[in-house]
Parts: C-alpha cells; structure tokens; sequence
C-alpha cells in the first residue's frame, strides 16, 4: 500500500492536457522515434520518486520492458488523478494501488490491483527522546499524513495491540503535507507517522523510533494496479507489463550498485543515502511480486474502516495475481536472470 490520503473528488481529468503532456515527452525523451513506433506505448503513473518505485525507472532503463515490446513512459502524477487518469484510459498502470483499493471499496470501480512490490508497510513512528515507550503516547499529539490515511489506520491498530486505546488514547493532528517531520522537530507534535526519508533526517537530529510498521502489521505496499477493461481486453499486455516488472524487481534484489546508482538518479538523493535505504528495506520487496491472502484480507480491512464501510470488499474483487504468478512461471522456465 502506498502512502496515501482517501480519495476525494476532483476537478474532471483534463485529457487532451494529459495527450499534450506526454506528446511533449515522448519528443523531447525518446532518442530513436522510428524503433519506438514498434513498440507499444504505455504510460505508468507514479505517485512519488520512493524507494519502491525505482522499479519501473530500472525495467525502462534496463530494457526489461522493451524486451516485453512495451515502450514505457513514467509520469509523475498525484495517486488520485492518476486513477482518474487510468479509468479515462490515458495511463494503464499506476503505482498507487492503495488509491485503486479505495476506489473499489468506495465508488466499486472497476480496478485491480495485480502486483506488490514490498510485503511490509514502509512508514515508521518517530517521538520525541523523552517518550521511551507506547504507554508514555497515552494524551499525546502525533503527526500524520491525515486523520483519514490509510497510516493513520493502522497506526490505532498497533497502539491498541500494545495496550493503549488506539482510537482515544492519543491525539491524531493533520500537520500538513511534508509537515510531520519539522512539527516533530520543533516540539509541536510528540510523534509523527514519517516516511524512510523523513525516519533518516528524524533519527540523525536525535528523535527515537517507536515503531517500524512493516514489524508491526501484515499489509503489502508499493502495489500496481490497472483496469479491469484492460485485464479483460489485452491480456496480454498486462502479461508482459507484469513480466517486465518482475525482471526488474529481480534486478533491484540481486544488484546492489546498479540499484544504488538508478535510486541516486531517480530520487536525487546522495549515495550515502541510497545505500543506506537500499541496505535497510530491500528485504521487504517481495520474491514474486504478490503477497499472502492474508495480507490481502488485511489490507482491504484498513480499507473497509478508512471508507467506513460494513464489509470489507471480497478478495476477488480487489486483487488478481495471475499476471505476477504466470509471470515468474515464465521467467523461471527459462531460468531468466539479470
């Protein structure tokens, strides 16, 4: 699950924007436009430059999609907009799965969600030094991404399993987007729900960890997701779109300088740094781009209660493995390496 706010409306999906927008791209990034026409475009939408979504900057630059006669463009756009860019058939692929979930639980939007690239949630609760344990939170104010996000959620799930009231004991605030860390630091907050590169800067001016959510709960993150239309109508795209993130997802688990370098170029952050995240959460990116049913029906829990809804949406509804299971089938077979 990415970290995502709940889906609101927005203003309609300006389409002929988007086809411009990427017209521009596609003239000003694609070197050799004649052997691009061979290929099929496809545009992949991604939420932000994190760790987990490296993996589809390394299968464009590797050739891993190119192999699977895909000419992939990644576009940054918003995890909301980009499901409404998704359902208007402007963009195939988005790496806000969490969105996806959302949408289905909400609106029952024909989405699916067809690969998860990490099997731990990738946020972390820091506090001030004083506060030593979970009971010491109890009357305190902690910094979130939004009372209403999908962290929040699971935040109350893991103080209550540490014997607090996760639901009266502590004291959510919205701090603003990118807000959470410099309330932290200037004393504002007592805690703040942070992500890996908000925990570095954190730790390094002296504030504690509490809580590293991957240890704490069983939900995925970093999913993929993409219509249902498109599952139904070709099939085999989305086969060769899932296979070409699988062979990437191979590369950023067995290169470590090659993984370290593309994360330097697509985040900008220093080597040091991308070393450090590399060493630190490439254990939680998954052998073959799924996760457990268990995971899943965790998953679409915190979904149920973040729309407020009586039932969770059935498993079937939400997810669809096939891809990613034929997928490292396939490259098995062959014995396919990086």
């Amino acid at each position: 699950m990415e970290n995502s706010q709940t889906v609101v409306a927005l203003p309609r999906w300006n389409s002929r924007l988007f086809i411009a927008a990427v017209a521009l791209y596609a003239l000003l990034f694609t070197p050799n436009f004649s052997s691009a026409q061979s290929l099929q475009t496809v545009n992949m939408a991604i939420p932000a430059k994190s760790f987990q979504m490296v993996i589809y900057p390394v299968a464009k630059e590797k050739g891993y999609m190119k192999e699977e006669g895909i000419d992939l463009r990644v576009i940054y756009i918003a995890p909301t907009t980009s499901i409404q860019a998704m359902m208007g058939e402007d963009v195939q692929f988005t790496g806000a799965g969490t969105s996806a979930l959302v949408s289905i639980a909400r609106a029952n939007a024909p989405l699916k969600v067809v690969v998860a690239t990490n099997d731990r949630v990738l946020q972390w609760l820091l506090t001030r030094p004083n506060i030593t344990s979970p009971q010491e939170l109890k009357g305190k104010k902690i910094a979130t991404t939004g009372v209403a996000a999908i962290a929040t959620f699971m935040l109350k799930q893991i103080l209550t399993k540490h014997g607090l009231d996760g639901n009266k004991d502590v004291v959510y605030l919205d701090a603003g987007q990118g807000n959470q860390l410099p309330a932290l630091l200037a004393g504002a907050m007592d805690a703040a729900v942070l992500s890996v590169e908000q925990r570095y800067i954190g730790l390094d001016k002296g504030m504690r960890e509490m809580f590293f959510f991957g240890n704490e709960v069983k939900n995925s993150w970093g999913t993929l997701a993409t219509t249902d239309k498109l599952i139904k109508e070709n099939p085999k795209l989305v086969g060769a779109f899932v296979r070409g993130t699988l062979k990437a997802l191979r590369y950023i688990r067995q290169d470590k300088e090659g993984t370290v370098g593309a994360l330097v170029k697509f985040s900008g952050v220093s080597r040091q740094q991308a070393t450090r995240v590399y060493d630190d959460l490439i254990g939680t990116f998954t052998q073959n781009g799924t996760v457990d049913e268990e995971a899943q029906k965790n998953d679409l829990d915190i979904i149920r209660q973040v729309v407020n809804a009586k039932e969770a949406v059935p498993i079937a509804k939400a997810y669809d493995f096939s891809f990613a299971r034929d997928a490292a089938q396939q490259l098995n077979k062959v014995g396919w390496k990086p």
